[in-house]
């Protein structure tokens, strides 16, 4: 009974979390941190927090949304620079930071030291989502962001095994590694397809033979992601990389178009209320866990050779530091890199500035990968001995964690102020083709059918009348489209003024349905029905 009111609490803890983030104008995930360390510092029983559970309750579907509402595009178009921030800056910080955190340490071993360097590489996409939700991020580089933090995990979960494995053998060897990284990493990617792509066919056969129930097709696509995972894991392969893979693909096999209109309507409510309340219950037990690291920071600190915790503080800082350092790097060469191919290619590369990189490089937000995965760490040796450091560890990965997300929440805001970024090319030319010869398809179908239906029939004029007017609506949404102008300040001004008196008359529409419900001239089905129709106008209306 306690287990089931901790997560009502924590469930409620997220709720509350968005009024007072509405409120007071802080990141909404500093206000959950917070109000998980209230919670832990208030008389409830402390969450042991298990990390495999961990791992498989939250991680699983939050990363296979991420993988399946990516653009696919833009994922493929930016993928070098994608996979050198999820492989390449990741080995860099691994050795890097390393060696730094044991010549800043010297009590704690190298390999723990690598451990621990390897966690906190990797960029967390749920907390990145959540700076990008109150922060202007340019869209390609949210674009790159997005796609790095959902690679990255592996590399970074893998280096931190290959640490671990070394600590307690005293062995390592690259050649093990390497082997050990291509099984981890394409089996995972092959067994989230395979998964998706699975259950995908699945549900159309069985649709095809007895219809589509919307409801079971929204729990099949929220028992995917941890399906892809505990196979991947199964196998000893990423189950991270298994579900971002399996989001992948969901949004490839959904261009099939087989599923009902509003199996796609209910299920986008299903799962944005999933992600909302899993990424708020992840920060809000990431701030439960935060009093009892600092409870022992004093014992932390001895471990590290020091009896003042203040400590604890200046290593946190300093490793911050030296990510940012080397994300900087990291990100200034590659992108020089890029600018040389172009050029050398006779394309004439676009001026970006220091502080673009630097946006870059301060984006790099770290949150529930680092803290699950260094909670991973065994407790003892293989000859019964503490872990060393293990303690020291997590507080370090734990402070990472915090100091990233409030320099993320408060810097990048005032980084991109006013930041020029290269023009992103427009895609718009595309849509509007796409409209047109969506409009003239419908057209064409629905003169078909009108002769289909209204032949040999006394009453076919109700046929033609209707299908006349419905494809004069196609033929002036074709007009407005091909006679569109480029967009100037005054068209802006249109479109904001006509979707402000939509919504002022969507809204009137549903009170008005509402007062008659209440008086009783509507039936409840009736009125939700009609409501329905309103909010998806509504919804369209507000995007």
């Amino acid at each position: 009974m306690a287990s089931v009111s901790t997560i009502l609490l924590l469930l409620l803890a997220v709720i509350v979390s968005g009024v007072a983030a509405r409120a007071s104008r802080l990141p909404l995930p500093l206000v959950q941190i917070a109000l998980g360390a209230l919670i832990a510092i208030s008389a409830i029983p402390t969450v042991e927090l298990e990390p495999d559970l961990f791992f498989l309750l939250f991680l699983p579907p939050l990363l296979f949304l991420d993988g399946w509402r990516i653009p696919k595009d833009d994922l493929l178009r930016d993928r070098a620079a994608i996979l050198e921030l999820a492989i390449g800056l990741v080995v860099l910080t691994v050795v890097g930071l390393g060696f730094f955190i044991h010549w800043m340490i010297p009590a704690m071993p190298l390999a723990v030291a690598f451990a621990v360097a390897a966690v906190v590489s990797p960029t967390d996409p749920i907390a990145v989502s959540a700076i990008a939700a109150r922060v202007p991020i340019p869209k390609r580089l949210m674009h790159i962001l997005e796609g790095e933090s959902l690679l990255n995990d592996a590399s970074g979960l893998v280096c931190m095994r290959f640490a671990v494995a070394a600590m307690l053998t005293g062995a390592f060897s690259i050649q093990n590694a390497v082997l050990t990284f291509l099984w981890v990493a394409i089996g995972g990617l092959a067994i989230g397809v395979a998964v998706t792509l699975a259950a995908s066919l699945a549900k159309r056969f069985v649709s095809a033979r007895f219809g589509e129930d919307t409801s079971a097709q929204i729990l099949v696509s929220l028992l995917i992601p941890f399906g892809a995972y505990i196979v991947a894991e199964h196998f000893h392969c990423s189950g991270i990389l298994a579900a971002v893979a399996a989001g992948v693909t969901m949004g490839f096999t959904e261009l099939s178009g087989q599923t009902l209109a509003v199996t796609r309507v209910r299920r986008a409510g299903v799962w944005d209320t999933v992600q909302f309340a899993a990424n708020g219950v992840i920060f809000v037990l990431l701030g439960e866990q935060m009093p009892g690291l600092l409870a022992k920071a004093q014992e932390t600190a001895r471990s590290a050779g020091h009896d003042q915790p203040w400590w604890l503080a200046v290593y946190v800082l300093a490793i911050c530091g030296a990510l940012a350092v080397l994300r900087f790097v990291w990100v200034w060469t590659s992108l020089r890199f890029t600018l040389f191919k172009a050029a050398r290619r006779g394309l004439a590369p676009p001026k970006v500035s220091l502080r673009l990189v630097g946006a870059m490089s301060l984006a790099g937000v770290r949150g529930a990968i680092t803290l699950a995965g260094v909670l991973t760490l065994p407790l003892v040796m293989n000859d019964g001995t503490p872990f060393p450091a293990r303690d020291l560890a997590i507080f370090l990965a734990a402070g990472v964690i915090l100091v990233s997300l409030l320099l993320a929440s408060f810097g990048l805001p005032r980084m991109l102020r006013g930041l020029e970024v290269p023009p992103e090319h427009s895609d718009q030319r595309w849509v509007d083709e796409a409209r047109i010869a969506a409009s003239e398809a419908a057209i064409q179908a629905i003169e078909a059918e009108q002769h289909v239906l209204a032949a040999g029939r006394s009453d076919a004029y109700v046929y033609t009348d209707v299908s006349a007017r419905i494809m004069d609506t196609y033929r002036e949404r074709i007009e407005g489209v091909a006679g569109a102008a480029e967009p100037t300040e005054a068209s802006d001004l249109i479109d904001k003024v006509e979707k402000r008196l939509r919504l002022v008359g969507l809204k009137a529409e549903r009170d008005e349905i509402f007062r008659r419900a209440r008086s009783r001239q509507l039936q409840d089905e009736q009125v939700r029905k009609l409501v329905r129709e309103i909010d998806l106008n509504e919804a369209r209306y507000s995007a």
